[in-house]
């Protein structure tokens, strides 16, 4: 399934006047594999281990394709730094661990009657909303 996605993302690249290449190929799979959130420092690192001439503006540019084109998601952390995730599947809220940067995603949320005071209080005409809840995963407790 991810290599039947990861060609969809690239024909979507291509589609959008981007070049298919082999930095752009490494960069997709590894975000379309991985399971948490990754910042570009970290994909330039993880990626040149399997292609080593890839450039780390190549990175960022192709980063910046993929959010405007809404195929992956900016994550903001507590501690200001961005990281990167493949877009979440229809109205889904994310789950981060603040030690391993492991994602999760869950829905399920009813937020109708926070969303309507803030509304009434505001004047504001609500929209949508984004929500991220910071936590410790399973596996990271086990060596807290």
């Amino acid at each position: 399934m991810i290599s039947a996605l990861s060609n969809q993302w690239l024909q979507a690249l291509q589609a959008d006047g981007c070049r298919i290449t082999r930095s752009r190929k490494v960069i997709v799979d590894l975000l379309l594999n991985s399971d948490r959130a990754l910042g570009p420092i970290e994909i330039y690192d993880l990626a040149r281990k399997e292609y080593p001439a890839l450039g780390l503006v190549t990175v960022y540019r192709t980063l910046e394709k993929l959010e405007a084109m809404g195929l992956i998601q900016r994550v903001h952390l507590p501690d200001g730094c961005h990281r990167y995730l493949r877009s979440t599947q229809g109205h889904e809220h994310l789950l981060l661990c603040t030690q391993c940067g492991k994602v999760v995603t869950f829905s399920g949320d009813d937020f109708s009657k926070l969303s309507d005071r803030v509304s009434q209080n505001t004047g504001f005409l609500i929209q949508e909303h984004w929500l991220q809840l910071f936590g410790v995963c399973p596996d990271c407790r086990k060596h807290l």
